[in-house]
Order: structure tokens, then C-alpha cells, then sequence
């Protein structure tokens, strides 16, 4: 670094300022702390090739400029600054000139580089086309049960466990399919009390003719097949007792659906109550995938629209489904909303906490801006992109985007039809327009 050395005399004699500097140029605090100090020479200088009204006219800014070598800065290393147009010494590219005043009037000055530098930067360009957009969330999920096809087996009365069909989790089993037998002494009363009724019957102890008869079948309805059936004895054991008119001490469990058994919880001998969960029976033959959406991604989001999902399991394999739910709730950490897909698992290849990559689908948007995905500048507070101005001479503009899809954005305010913009090295043009506006900020 060179040094700087600044001299104002107020005095009489001497009005004017002593300005040097040397090595790779002045900082921009030196800069700011030069235009300070020439607030005090706006007295007529000694020099006599400068009249005095060319003295006091001019302000401290444009006295230190006349004192002040052009510099010139690396497009590719901002961080590379000489006072000739020379070469960069790391990429070997042009350095240009490092504008400042009239040339930085705006916000993200216009900036023109050489020729030679725009292809030494391999830049690439696109024009702003209209065109259409499908809406489409790409996302990750977890196949999950469904709800609505998990059941619970309980005991309707407390009792024994004497024999046991199913002894583990993952058995697959079929509706009606035996899974254990129980005494209940519950149960086999409320055979006796139908027994006891059938034969009242079959003796005319009720008598009183044919009224008499068809209010004791009422009861006898209500009184006995409905408990039985109440406490899950098979339709085929009512049956039997009607025909030997003794009952079975042991009662079947049967499995009220097909499907796969989890949750195992009971053992020979074993005694439970109504408040026991004995197996839970899962049917796969339909799944939810569960599925987070990002709060920018929700505008069009609802159920009923359609869903695909693939797995690595499963190479070349898709599942069509659809959106059957969303969930009212945002997340309040990660900021994603939930939703539900159902998917048909007829071969049940799709397995509970499966990982899987779901797209959903919401139809075109049509005759929309549309830019390329490249040409974003993503700057945490703002987007921008690097619009053409004329040949060889670019400037940074702030855009509003819209929807997302792939590597096609929309764009909904900036840009208009026919625009070019920049597709690459577009940071570099930007991060030479900031340091020209440092510059232009700097000398207001």
C-alpha cells in the first residue's frame, strides 16, 4: 500500500491543498477523509494558473477529483486495484476503469466492459419470452397407514386366553380367519340365558295364543341373539346351540378384516379385558404417504389434485395418487405445511415408513414472463437478475418472482417482454455495480 498525505493551509498565502499518493491506490475512508478536510479550501490559491473564481466555484469533491488518478479495478478480483489499464495479475484480464460521480448516479450503475473481457467471461445471454408454466411441487415423503384401515381387536367381556393362532407380528391373516379362543364366563352365560329362552318356548311356558307367541320372539331377538352377537359369538355357534341347545365354553376370536398383524400383546393363558388391544390388523391394500410443502409453495395447493411417487426400491416404478388432505397447521419451526396422499397398494410393495421423492401436480399457468433459473441473483433480502443495456454495458435489476418450476421462474414485476438478461458471470457485473455505487454513494 502507498501512503497519502493531505495539507490544507488556511492561511492567506496558502489556499489550495497538497494531494499525493502512491503504490496501489487510496481507500475510500482516505477518500472521504480527503473531502472532508477540503471544506476548508475554498480560498483563492497562490497558484496563479488557477484564477480565483475557478477557486471558490468548485466543490471539495471536484478539487480532490482534479488531484486524483482514474484507477482501475479487475472485473473477474474487485479486490485487484491499479492507476494504469493494465493486466490482472491472477486471470490476466483487462482492468477497467472504476467510475465515480455523473457515472454512478444510480442505485446499480450501468456497467460497460470491454470486448475482449466479455469473452474472456464466456457471459451468456437470454431474451424474457412469454410462455407457460406447470404447476408442480417436487417433494419427499413417508409411506404411512391408513387410518382408516387399522383395527384394534378387543375382548368384549373379560376372560381367558386358552388357545393361541397367532403368535407373532408381520403374520398375515384373512377375514374370519381364527386368531385365538377365550373362556368367558360372561359369554357363557348369556348362552344359558338363550337356552333357558328357547326352551320357555319350545314348552308354551308363556302361553296366551298367538299374540302371546310373537311378543316372546321379539324378546327372545333381543334377549339372546342380539347379546350373543354383542359378544362376538359367530352367527354358526348361535346356530348350534339353537340345534343342541348346549353351550361352548370356548368362544373364537376371529379377525374382522384382512390384512397384516402388528402390535401382538397376548399369550396363552393369558387374561384380558375389554380394555385390551389384543392384535391390531393393518390392510396395505390402500396407504397415505405423508408429505411437507413449503410455506411459498402453498397458493394452489388443495385436495383432490393428483400425485406420483417413486422409491430407489423400486427403479422405474410409479404410484399415481391424490391429495386427499391437508393439514390446517404450519409447522412453527420448519415452516412447511403437511398433506396427506392416498395411494392403491394392491401388490403392497409400498411399506410403512417407506422413504419416497412425490411430484404434485396442479395443472399450466398459462402466458406468463418467463427467466431462466441461471439469471437469479438470490441475495437473501432480494432477487435480482443482469439486465443488457446496450453492447458490452450491463446493470443489476431487482425482480419479483412467482411460481417455480424446474429451471424455469416466473417473473412478475422487473422485466419485461424481449428483455435479455444474463445467464453467466452475472455476480461478477454485479459485484462491480455495488462497488461503483460504494464509489457514487462515497462522493455525495
Amino acid at each position: 500500500m502507498g501512503c497519502v498525505a493531505v495539507r490544507v493551509d488556511n492561511s492567506q498565502r496558502a489556499g489550495c491543498c497538497v494531494f499525493t499518493h502512491g503504490g496501489h491506490g487510496i481507500t475510500a475512508a482516505l477518500l472521504l477523509m480527503v473531502a472532508l478536510a477540503l471544506t476548508g479550501c475554498d480560498r483563492q490559491a497562490d497558484d496563479p494558473t488557477e484564477s480565483a473564481a475557478a477557486g471558490q466555484s468548485e466543490s471539495a469533491l471536484e478539487h480532490a477529483q482534479k488531484h486524483l488518478d482514474p484507477k482501475y479495478v479487475c472485473p473477474m478480483h474487485p479486490d485487484i486495484v491499479r492507476d494504469q489499464p493494465v493486466t490482472c495479475p491472477i486471470c490476466g484480464m483487462d482492468l477497467v476503469a472504476k467510475m465515480m460521480g455523473d457515472a454512478a448516479a444510480e442505485e446499480r450503475p450501468v456497467v460497460t466492459l470491454g470486448a475482449s473481457v466479455v469473452q474472456n467471461m464466456g457471459i451468456r445471454t437470454a431474451r424474457i419470452e412469454r410462455g407457460t408454466l406447470w404447476k408442480y411441487i417436487e417433494t419427499q415423503g413417508k409411506v404411512a397407514y391408513d387410518d382408516d384401515r387399522v383395527i384394534q381387536v378387543h375382548p368384549r367381556t373379560a376372560g381367558w386366553i386358552e388357545n393361541l393362532y397367532v403368535r407373532e407380528d408381520g403374520v398375515r391373516v384373512e377375514r374370519k380367519d381364527d386368531l385365538a379362543d377365550y373362556f368367558s364366563p360372561e359369554v357363557l352365560w348369556a348362552q344359558q340365558d338363550y337356552i333357558d329362552t328357547l326352551e320357555a318356548d319350545e314348552l308354551g311356558s308363556f302361553g296366551g295364543g298367538e299374540t302371546s307367541k310373537d311378543s316372546f320372539q321379539a324378546f327372545r331377538q333381543r334377549a339372546g341373539v342380539d347379546l350373543l352377537r354383542y359378544y362376538k359369538v359367530p352367527t354358526m355357534d348361535v346356530k348350534g346351540i339353537e340345534q343342541t341347545m348346549q353351550p361352548r365354553s370356548i368362544v373364537p376370536i376371529r379377525a374382522p378384516q384382512g390384512g397384516v398383524i402388528t402390535n401382538h400383546r397376548v399369550r396363552e393363558g393369558m387374561y384380558v379385558t375389554p380394555e385390551d388391544a389384543m392384535f391390531t390388523i393393518v390392510d396395505l391394500s390402500e396407504v397415505w404417504v405423508m408429505i411437507d410443502i413449503f410455506e411459498h409453495q402453498i397458493d394452489w395447493i388443495r385436495p383432490g389434485l393428483t400425485a406420483e411417487i417413486t422409491t430407489p426400491a423400486y427403479p422405474g416404478r410409479k404410484w399415481e395418487g391424490i391429495i386427499e388432505f391437508i393439514y390446517p397447521e404450519v409447522h412453527p419451526q420448519a415452516r412447511t405445511l403437511r398433506a396427506r396422499l392416498e395411494f392403491t397398494n394392491k401388490d403392497e410393495l409400498l411399506k410403512p415408513n417407506m422413504f419416497v421423492e412425490a411430484v404434485i401436480y396442479g395443472g399450466p399457468k398459462r402466458d406468463v414472463l418467463v427467466v431462466p433459473r441461471e439469471a437469479l441473483i438470490l441475495t437473501g433480502e432480494r432477487e435480482m437478475v443482469v439486465k443488457v443495456v446496450d453492447d458490452n454495458q450491463f446493470q443489476p435489476v431487482a425482480v419479483e418472482t412467482g411460481m417455480w418450476q424446474g429451471e424455469a421462474v416466473e417473473v412478475r414485476a422487473g422485466l419485461d417482454e424481449g428483455d435479455e438478461v444474463v445467464l453467466s458471470g452475472q455476480f461478477l457485473i454485479d459485484s462491480e455495480s455495488n462497488l461503483q455505487a460504494s464509489f457514487r454513494r462515497l462522493a455525495e
